[in-house]
């Protein structure tokens, strides 16, 4: 049958692979199994033979690519400049097209789900209850690496979406909420919120905006991403800057085709502002920093320096622990799709960490951020770069210049 959506993976995406395999040593799956069909040439390959109507989407395709993170570590390092990431999230389209029925509950959340916020406060409020409770140990095991790993609910504060303030200054920024990152990441959208202010801006949280969409792009969901879309980029068109807490997020906005250039992730915003000396630089030295680069934010969008440099501004000194900067294994919902898989990389992601003896860490996603803490247990604290540099503001009692 071929493709049959306008979504597919097109020929000049696919002919621009060249086989040279630069990709297999830095791909998570393919350093897990050694097999073909785990690498991003092989899942290229197989995309190929659709194309070309040798082989059809069926479920032994589906299963090819369920195993891919979506981490895109293989874009930086191909000569082809392969867009994978497209070319994965057009082929998944095709298997939710083709392969009815795939995944119904799954589907139904990134989607639905996602999209309502009363859907969304209602099951965070389910959680906090049963934070207070203890009742999450009683979650099915497919759940239980996700609810072990997240904050704790209660005291977060209010929501920000809804809030304006500031003095504009520096320009204008409109913050994406976004969907779970307020619910259960709230103080990193209010410590977002400071800085901004902080720095110059007046930060809007418009009402009108939704999920990014991007859990629904790579679950194959391209009518709900685009819908997603649609929304956010009425909400957010007059804006000089749309910003993300999360580094899943601002990779997806930053793919809108009315939002792209204007669209960053906080990380840059706020290195920026300290860069242009709108925002204090610290000279306590605070010691060592663990820093753990989310894929979407390190291979997506080549954001590399900026959280290491809000780190240092606030007097840490940043630790590596992976130079090939493979992925944690969280990936959206991976945890859950792929449990065996995602559990062997979260311990390798956490063997580093403990190897370097550091026992702070910075993490710039809430993915990855769940996913270290779940692993490393409560002797290690994890937390997202600002809201590092922001504590340690408010140490130097310059919290509020």
């Amino acid at each position: 049958m071929g493709w049959v959506t306008t979504e597919h993976p097109t020929r000049e995406e696919l002919d621009a692979c060249v086989q040279c395999g630069l990709c297999l040593p830095v791909c998570p799956t393919f350093r897990l199994t050694g097999r073909e069909t785990a690498s991003p040439r092989g899942r290229l390959h197989a995309m190929s033979a659709v194309g070309e109507g040798v082989v059809e989407v069926d479920e032994v395709f589906a299963g090819l690519l369920d195993f891919c993170l979506g981490c895109r570590a293989c874009e930086p390092v191909c000569p082809g400049l392969v867009p994978y990431g497209r070319a994965l999230e057009g082929a998944r389209a095709e298997i939710a097209e083709q392969v009815p029925g795939r995944k119904r509950l799954r589907r139904w959340q990134t989607t639905t789900i996602l999209g309502s916020r009363a859907a969304l406060r209602l099951g965070s409020l389910g959680l906090r209850i049963g934070q207070k409770l203890g009742l999450l140990r009683l979650t099915p095991a497919r759940y239980r690496r996700i609810t072990s790993g997240l904050r704790k609910l209660g005291g977060r504060g209010q929501p920000t979406l809804g809030h304006a303030g500031g003095s504009g200054e520096a320009g204008t920024v409109g913050l994406l909420a976004g969907c779970v990152q307020d619910e259960w990441f709230r103080p990193v959208n209010r410590t977002a919120v400071t800085l901004l202010e902080m720095a110059g801006h007046r930060v809007e949280v418009p009402r009108s905006q939704t999920c990014c969409g991007a859990l629904a792009a790579h679950d194959g969901k391209a009518g709900a991403a685009h819908v997603f879309a649609g929304q956010n980029e009425e909400a957010f068109e007059r804006y000089d800057m749309v910003v993300a807490t999360a580094a899943g997020c601002s990779a997806h906005l930053a793919g809108y085709e009315g939002l792209g250039s204007s669209a960053a992730d906080i990380t840059v915003a706020v290195a920026r502002a300290i860069d242009d000396g709108r925002l204090p630089v610290s000279e306590v030295d605070r010691g060592e920093m663990v820093i753990q680069d989310p894929c979407h934010l390190r291979h997506a969008q080549r954001v590399v320096d900026e959280p290491r440099r809000i780190l240092e501004a606030a007097g840490f000194r940043p630790v590596e622990i992976d130079p090939v900067a493979l992925c944690c294994g969280a990936a959206g919902v991976y945890t859950m799709a792929q449990p065996e898989a995602s559990e062997t990389l979260g311990n390798q992601k956490a063997d580093q960490v403990r190897s370097s003896g550091v026992t702070r860490v910075a993490s710039a996603n809430p993915g990855c951020e769940m996913q270290l803490r779940s692993h490393l247990g409560d002797d290690y604290e994890v937390a997202h770069p600002i809201e590092w540099y922001l504590a340690a503001l408010e140490e130097d009692g310059r919290g509020d210049d």
